[in-house]
């Protein structure tokens, strides 16, 4: 038996399992906000201070950090929470809502 041969063989053999195996699928659903939430708030916006952000939202319910080089820090309100580099907004990001 030549090289090809066997090769043809062993490939005939392995597609023969393959196409007798009973095809299985898993649906994975991820909850993803909507774009009409985020549309609906006025955010801050990359780049806006924290003075900017204090001044147009109020103080946040509660802040985290900074933590890190260079420091991030959080700033959480009731529909969202303002991420902070330096004093500067890095993202804002919509909290889910039940």
């Amino acid at each position: 038996m030549t090289h090809n041969t066997r090769t043809l063989t062993g490939l005939a053999f392995a597609t023969a399992l393959f196409i007798g195996a009973p095809a299985q699928a898993q649906q994975v659903t991820v909850p993803v906000g909507t774009q009409a939430e985020r549309a609906d708030l006025q955010l801050p916006t990359n780049g806006m201070s924290e003075e900017s952000v204090r001044n147009r939202w109020g103080a946040p319910r509660t802040m985290e950090g900074p933590v890190g080089e260079p420091p991030i820090s959080q700033w959480h309100y009731d529909r969202f929470v303002v991420y902070f580099e330096n004093n500067r907004v890095l993202h804002t990001v919509v909290k889910r809502t039940p």
